[in-house]
Parts: structure tokens; sequence; C-alpha cells
């Protein structure tokens, strides 16, 4: 006789994302495993008198979005911080570092003892304002010309700082990194000279479970179930573990840890895939160049608005090409941030160092400008292309990629390329924000056709793509038997509604079959 399920999920429109075309409209868990699909009457077979039946009452049901780049500290920071993601101009990203401010020199009790704490904003994006700038120093000082204050651009390379952070940490900063007039610098900082400042305002244990917890429930609230999280220097390992121990853990973790670690992980004994259900380790991260937002990004030709530049070596190809061997001979899987096609290629080159970079999935975090030989070595190799789709909102016409780019925005991002050469790809967000259907709306609905992929497409990639990416394959990505019971239900069907899948709503989120988000 056959055991009763612990949950039956009924009169749903149940896309497995194993075949694009499969669909149901019932399943059933037990143990946290799928373990049928079919008709509601099929599935009502397998309730028990303890089972749990959720009426979808036809929403669409999905397996749970992996998000294969995430900065979980980070988001956390907005939802804790200033989030300056809101603001619109340059006077409106001041005006919210000033309400914080205020907060924090009132301190939790109103007692004032935060006055000398950081005054700290995450996520602005000056392309979308109309007086397009970074954040100097002369406008953090607006907020304060006492407390520290730093504002930091969305993609995390670029930072405003005031003079309070200049005086503590200018002599740790690199000078090709510090922006400056007539000598004296701008409070713009980039790349290398922003790692100081993280390296100050890195969390202990006790906050870092607080950014931590808001950037998990923040996830669950978008249907993530998964997560392949990058951490350099600080508590998350230890909070997600804990976390996990306490069985307070609603994503999966796989932790990406940062290069700095790499001897600490040999010296340790581990190895990629080692772990728990819920937290595993990843791959070595590191990057190679910076940003096309701070023109950083590695180009084989110049920037559009800057003639003279082609970008910055991060970690030099040497160097990748070291650290690359090292890691892969300790078997690990290696990450690396690649922007532009210079840098591309170096990956490509280091990879192709190694024996077998397809059996271990080694990846390139963002890949924008890979040219057509370039993804066809990605192909060949086995490369894993580890994309966030959310970046074509930069890729229309008067965006930040044509000041950059110029002619060449369209050559950005061109994810059907890699399906077509039949290279594997994973969608991320990076945290920019984390919100996997706004990265499908972008992919479905990118700046050229060239860039563009079908809903199926784009659902695969932030489904069985990133579990793929991160070796989950078996047991992540779509709903099927024996797959681990991770979904979520949508208000509406994003096949539906192509134009607008930005606006459709999460209404519910599960793990193994628990819930762990319900906003119906």
């Amino acid at each position: 006789m056959t055991d009763p399920a612990d949950l039956v999920v009924t009169n749903a429109e149940v896309h497995t994302l194993a075949d694009p075309d499969e669909t149901h409209e019932a399943f059933a868990v037990r143990d946290g495993e799928v373990v049928r699909l079919g008709s509601t009457y099929d599935v009502e077979f397998l309730a028990g008198v303890d089972t749990e039946t959720l009426d979808a009452e036809g929403r669409v049901a999905l397996p749970g979005f992996i998000d294969a780049h995430t900065h979980l500290l980070n988001s956390g920071r907005s939802l804790v911080h200033a989030d300056l993601s809101a603001a619109d101009s340059p006077a409106e990203a001041v005006a919210l570092l000033r309400e914080r401010a205020e907060a924090v020199a009132a301190g939790s009790d109103g007692s004032g003892e935060g006055a000398d704490e950081w005054v700290l904003g995450f996520g602005y994006d000056e392309s979308t304002w109309a007086e397009s700038r970074y954040l100097t120093r002369e406008d953090l000082h607006e907020v304060s010309e006492t407390a520290p204050v730093v504002a930091f651009r969305e993609d995390m390379h670029v930072a405003g700082v005031n003079d309070p952070v200049l005086d503590r940490l200018r002599g740790e900063m690199p000078d090709g990194d510090v922006h400056t007039e007539g000598g004296e610098p701008t409070g713009v900082v980039v790349e290398a000279a922003v790692d100081p400042v993280y390296e100050a305002i890195e969390p202990d244990a006790a906050e870092a479970e607080e950014l931590l917890r808001a950037a998990q429930a923040t996830a669950n609230e978008r249907g993530v179930t998964a997560v392949h999280d990058m951490v350099r220097r600080s508590k998350a390992p230890e909070v997600y573990r804990d976390l996990d121990l306490a069985d307070e853990l609603s994503v999966r973790v796989r932790i990406n840890y940062w290069a700095d670690h790499l001897d600490s992980l040999i010296d340790a004994g581990l190895r990629t895939n080692h772990g728990s259900d819920m937290v595993r380790t990843g791959a070595i991260k590191s990057y190679t160049d910076g940003s096309l937002g701070g023109r950083t990004a590695k180009l084989h030709e110049p920037y559009a608005d800057d003639p003279d530049g082609t970008g910055t070596w991060v970690v030099d190809p040497e160097e990748i090409r070291a650290l690359v061997a090292r890691a892969d001979d300790h078997g690990f899987q290696v990450t690396l941030h690649a922007i532009g096609d210079a840098a591309v290629d170096a990956v490509l080159d280091a990879y192709g160092g190694t024996d077998a970079p397809g059996d271990a999935r080694h990846r390139i975090e963002h890949c924008e400008l890979a040219d057509d030989e370039a993804i066809e070595r990605i192909a060949d190799l086995g490369v894993v292309a580890s994309v966030q789709p959310n970046f074509h909102k930069w890729g229309f016409e008067g965006g930040l990629y044509a000041d950059r780019l110029g002619d060449r925005r369209t050559d950005a991002n061109r994810l059907p390329a890699h399906l077509d050469a039949g290279a594997p790809l994973a969608f991320g967000s990076d945290c920019m924000p984390l919100d996997p259907l706004l990265g499908v709306h972008y992919a479905v609905n990118a700046p050229s056709e060239g860039q563009s992929l079908g809903v199926t497409e784009a659902l695969r990639a932030y489904t069985l793509g990133a579990a793929y990416a991160g070796f989950d394959e078996d047991r992540l990505g779509t709903l099927e038997p024996g797959k681990r019971a991770d979904f979520v239900l949508l208000e509406e069907s994003p096949w539906a509604h192509p134009d607008r899948i930005d606006e459709v709503d999460v209404a519910l989120t599960a793990v193994d079959g628990d819930v762990v988000y319900d906003g119906r």
C-alpha cells in the first residue's frame, strides 16, 4: 500500500520545466520530495488523514527559483540601511542618507549613542538620473562632516565617501582607484579602493545574522528557494551553518568563497559540494575586471565615452591562471567575474589550461560581452555562463550601456547565442535587485531580438540552469518525482503576460514542501 502524502497541491497549473511543454494539475509531496504529478483526481488518492491539502485556486506552480549569483549580506543591508535604489537624483539620495544619519545618531533607544557610527546607503544608479554622476564627498558632507558616510553604487564597484572615511582609510586605498580633481580626492573610489571600506563596515556575527534573516525573508517573498552566495571575509558562512543547525534556514545556500579563503578551505579539507542538505561549499570566486558602470570592465576596444580607456584588470591574467590551476587541483569549482570581452577571453584561457573544465563546471559570472568565438569556446569547454538578465535594464537606447558601449550595447548579454551554442546557462540577480521575475522579464523583453529568450527558456535558466551550475540538477530545478519539493505559486501566468512578467506576484513559496512565504 502506498503511504499517504504529507502535502497535496491541487487545482494548479503545474509547469515542471523538465519538459518545456509538460503541465499537470496537481502534485503530491512526501518527506520533502515530490512523489506524484497528475490530475487533482489522481493526486488526491494520496491524501490521508494527516495530509495537508493546498488548493492553488488556478495559480501557476513552478520549481522554486535558484538565484545563481547573490550577495545576501548586501541585500540585507539595503533593507536595514538607506536604500538608495529608490533615489531618482543626487539630492534624493542625499535626503535618504540624511534620514538614515538621523536614525543612527538617535541610536536604537534614542540615547544618541550611535552618533559616531557609519551612515551607509546602498544601491544608487546614477545612469537613471537626469543629473547622471557619481555621489561625491561634497554630496555626503551634506549628510555629515563628522560621521563616516558611504554611498555604494548598485554594482558595488563604486562608492562615494566623505572626509571622515578618507581620513581613516586613504592610506589603504590604491591611488589609481581614488578619483581626483586638481590633485584632491573627489570622494569617488572604485575597485580596490572600495575594499578597505568593506572591511571597515563588515558586520559581526550578530549583525550579520540580522541582515541575512532580512534578506532570506525577501528572497522567499520573491520565490527564491536557493541561492549561490558570494562571500568574502564575512561571518556569513558561520551564520548560515548556525541557522542550518537551528533549522531556521528557508533558502538553500551554496557558499562561493572568495579566492583569499582558498588556503583555509584546503587546510580544512573542504571541497566543492561538501555540506548538508541546506548549506554546501560551492566555488572559489574572484574578479578579473570591474564593471561597465565604473568603466573598469576590461575591453578589447575603448569605451565609447572614454576613447583612451579600456578598463582595468582587478586581477591580472597571470594571477587568474595560477588561481584556477591551484583551485582546480584541489577539487574546487572556480567562478570568475568577467564582464568585458578581454576579461572573458582571459578566463577561458585559464579554464582551457585545466584537465576537465566541464566536469568541474567552472563558471563565468556576468559574461556580458562574450563574442561569438568566446561563446563557442564556453560551449566546447562546458563552462557555465552565469548571467544576470536584469542587467538588460541598462541596455536600451539612451541607457548606461549606450553611453559606455555605443553601437556595441546590443552585443552585451546575448542570451540566445549561449543556448544556440549548447553552453550551460544559469541566471542570477547579483541582488540588483534580488528578484527572479524581474530578471525573467528582462530576458524575455530585452533591448533587441538577439538578446531575448522565450518565457520557458528564461524560467529554465533561473531554475534548472542554476541548479546545474551548483551540481544540483538531480535534486532541484524541476518539479518531478524524486526532486525536492521546492516550489512557488504565481498569481498570474508569465506565458499569458510576457510583456509584464515583472508585475506578476509570488503568492506562495515552499521549501521541502514547507511553506516559507504565503502572500495569498
